[in-house]
């Protein structure tokens, strides 16, 4: 008998209705509707371990609301890790949030879900796409390419912009193991 995919309402994950989640499971849902005012994407599979998911959820919340970094350089990072990991939900959502909210243009958000080269004007965006394409391809950052992003982004900068590439790694690699398609649904709850 060969091997057939596991087959689930999100990919291969096989969501759990409203009304049959666990306490825990139902407490980690109501706090990403809290803080996302929706339950989408890998946060519908985090839900199958609520503790991770009541950790996990809040940092994606706060690149939403508190970040030091503006969104479209939210987008120019995420989309240098979709550009690493390739997962296609991530892939698929992103370069349409990073070319509508983001504001950027479609060759640039191309390029980066691509792993092309690309560069950008703004001189804060470029030193988060250099920081951003070092981390993820060399895991090493020089001192002139540091110094620059110092001075454009601030320590807190640098902090968001190495934490969300970690961040969003753990989402693609989500997505990824659950071989979510790039145009999953899922359940609407």
């Amino acid at each position: 008998m060969a091997d057939t995919p596991d087959f689930g309402t999100f990919g291969r994950y096989q969501e759990v209705p409203l009304d049959e989640m666990s306490p825990e499971m139902k407490a980690a849902y109501d706090t990403t509707m809290r803080l996302r005012g929706q339950v989408p994407g890998p946060h519908k599979i985090w839900l199958a371990n609520p503790a991770m998911a009541e950790t996990f959820v809040p940092v994606g919340a706060y690149y939403q609301t508190r970040s030091t970094l503006t969104k479209a350089e939210i987008e120019i990072a995420t989309n240098v890790v979709n550009g690493r990991w390739r997962a296609a939900y991530a892939n698929y959502e992103h370069e349409k949030i990073a070319k509508a909210a983001g504001g950027l243009p479609a060759d640039k958000v191309e390029a980066l879900i691509a792993g092309l080269p690309t560069g950008f004007d703004d001189p804060r965006q470029q030193v988060v796409y250099e920081l951003a394409l070092t981390l993820v391809a060399q895991h090493t950052v020089p001192t002139g390419l540091f110094r620059r992003a110092k001075a454009l982004l601030g320590d807190a900068g640098i902090v968001d912009v190495t934490m969300l590439l970690g961040w969003f790694t753990g989402v693609s690699l989500t997505l990824a193991a659950y071989d979510v398609p790039a145009d999953a649904v899922g359940l609407d709850q």
